[in-house]
């Protein structure tokens, strides 16, 4: 099963996150107000090893393998079920069905939230209704908390390194899909410029890991 999962990282790491919901018309939804997006403060160093994914906090140990079922992150207040997410025939990460603005999904071919590597959360910045679960993640800070229930009863408690949002033209594959070599978890929503025309035209990418389960 480990080898499984490996394999998925791998193949997701060639993928583009185009697939998550970002031609949807974010005005059609009757709110006038974009979602935000992250400052240059809360990117990573780009001079420090491992920009990115490595901020100040010591690395929790690693869990064993088990599903994620709800992520919650207090600062803008989620907290949402998870499902599973698989890739589409294109190669991309498929997203949650655009009618349950409520869902955030896992990419369950890969790493498990608290398991050693790179764990991937996706979800829609909004839909044709309105704002949807990641609205607000552009507004996440370094420092935050993120967790993760997780089906074995325990609770996989995340510390976010740095928040960036990329060009669709330019998002760096390796960098946010890429295995790591402690307990890490991205979370990606659509983000970026928006166009009537395109839709959003990249994505918002919260970085974090492990520091603590209960």
């Amino acid at each position: 099963m480990r080898n499984d999962r490996r394999t998925g990282d791998v193949a997701i790491a060639a993928a583009s996150v185009l697939a998550l919901g970002c031609a949807v018309l974010l005005l059609a939804g009757g709110t006038e107000h974009p979602p935000p997006q992250p400052s240059t403060a809360q990117a990573a160093r780009t001079d420090a090893p491992g920009a990115g994914a490595r901020a100040a906090g010591t690395a929790a140990r690693a869990l064993p393998p088990s599903p994620p079922d709800r992520i919650r992150i207090p600062a803008i207040r989620v907290d949402a079920p998870l499902t599973g997410l698989g890739l589409t025939s294109s190669g991309s990460l498929d997203v949650p069905p655009a009618g349950r603005p409520d869902l955030a999904g896992w990419y369950e071919s890969g790493t498990t939230p608290g398991e050693k590597g790179t764990a991937i959360v996706a979800g829609h910045v909004d839909n044709a209704d309105g704002p949807a679960v990641f609205y607000r993640l552009g507004a996440v800070r370094k420092g935050g908390t993120i967790e993760v229930d997780r089906r074995d009863g325990g609770t996989a408690v995340f510390t976010v390194d740095a928040v960036e949002v990329y060009d669709a033209k330019h998002f760096p594959d390796e960098k946010v899909y890429g295995p790591a070599a402690r307990p890490e978890l991205r979370v990606i929503t659509c983000g970026g410029g928006y166009s009537r025309a395109t839709g959003y035209r990249g994505n918002v990418v919260v970085f974090a890991h492990l520091t603590g389960s209960r």
